[in-house]
């Protein structure tokens, strides 16, 4: 008993370490380039579909993150093995560069994160993904010892060679609990400082959301808790301004709606909003600002007598207040689905990754028709 008292007090200084912000800290800026508002929401077209190979003989996949390098690469990674929370599962990532996919490369498995950590790994879970500006990448899953996902850890990834090789950095100091029952879904957002804010969600029995600060580094500065609902999880963050940021987020309550919350000083402190009239079944979204400033959202919409997850649809907006339908990105049968969403913007075009089926990673491509300003 004396051991474990003397864990829980260390993790609980760690913790307090990694969400306090220093007196002297400087006030934290979004990494938001002005542009004019746009007068209407973005136009888009489709341009193609496919599936990202999957790695052989492997029949279910889940949780994709987009990311891009400098050099234009897109990186999707992404879970797979036989099925969810199997010991089998992997983390993978594939690269689309002209046009194409190529072959999943394996990431790492629970064995070897294990090996790295010093301990042993249960589950691997989802990742969130991240290029900081000096071009290294970071990668954020979740993993679990003993116990469910409510028992998670979230791991910090790092290559510093264009995503060929991966180390292990940290375990992320997150909560007095030995680190546990927090998660990842949705991917960073970037500073003015070369550092990020990572969104992440704690579950144990009440939920709730939050984000976590970087510096340039790579190194955890401090966190906050996002709004009071104990019924929202799985933030995706959409900067309006430079000190200006919404979350967006899956609510596991009645409302079967978008919830969210807004920040005026870049992340540090938050109030709830009423939530949006966008329907969304305790699903996961997906949000992004584009390079002419307007801006998009994935969510799962509804069908009368039909299942959460059957009907993945794209919203825009100008403002980020007001949203509009705008096109299905996929529209399946009772039972089917097309869910956990990842988007990103490269050059003219935005691509948007989502779980097909469990069996493969869906990406959809389309095009930006009024993507003023983008080179």
């Amino acid at each position: 008993m004396l051991a474990l008292a003397c864990v829980m007090l260390g993790a609980a200084a760690e913790w307090q370490r990694a969400s306090a912000i220093g007196a002297t800290a400087r006030e934290p800026r979004l990494a938001v380039k002005p542009v004019n508002a746009p007068a209407k929401p973005p136009q888009l077209t489709p341009r193609s579909s496919q599936r990202i190979p999957m790695p052989e003989g492997v029949p279910a996949a889940h949780a994709s993150a987009l990311t891009v390098l400098p050099n234009g690469e897109l990186l999707a990674f992404w879970w797979a093995g036989s099925r969810e929370s199997a010991p089998d599962v992997s983390l993978y990532l594939a690269r689309w560069a002209d046009g194409r996919w190529s072959a999943a490369q394996k990431v790492i498995d629970r064995a070897g994160l294990g090996r790295e950590l010093g301990f042993g790994v249960r589950r691997i879970g989802n990742p969130s993904a991240w290029v900081a500006p000096d071009g290294r990448v970071q990668v954020f899953m979740v993993a679990t010892g003993l116990g469910g996902w409510a028992a998670a850890r979230v791991v910090q990834l790092e290559s510093t060679d264009a995503a060929h090789s991966f180390s292990v950095r940290r375990l992320l100091p997150l909560t007095p609990l030995a680190d546990t029952s927090v998660l990842v879904r949705s991917n960073p957002v970037g500073l003015d400082d070369g550092g990020w804010l990572l969104p992440a969600y704690f579950e144990l029995r009440n939920k709730y959301p939050m984000v976590v600060a970087f510096d340039a580094d790579g190194t955890p500065r401090w966190l906050s808790r996002i709004g009071r609902s104990t019924t929202a999880l799985q933030p995706a963050l959409l900067p309006v301004s430079r000190t200006e940021l919404r979350a967006l987020m899956r609510d596991i309550g009645p409302s079967h709606r978008v919830q969210q919350a807004v920040s005026h000083d870049a992340g540090r402190h938050w109030e709830d909003l009423p939530p949006l009239d966008i329907p969304n079944r305790d699903d996961s979204v997906a949000a992004l600002r584009l390079a002419n400033g307007g801006y998009v959202m994935l969510h799962n919409d509804m069908l009368p007598g039909g299942s959460p997850r059957q009907w993945l649809r794209l919203s825009t907006s100008a403002d980020a207040l007001a949203w509009t339908p705008a096109l299905d990105v996929q529209r399946g049968q009772a039972g089917d689905e097309f869910s956990y969403p990842s988007v990103q913007q490269l050059g003219r075009q935005l691509h948007v990754t989502y779980t097909a089926q469990r069996q493969a990673i869906g990406h959809q491509v389309y095009d930006i028709d009024d993507a003023e300003g983008v080179k």
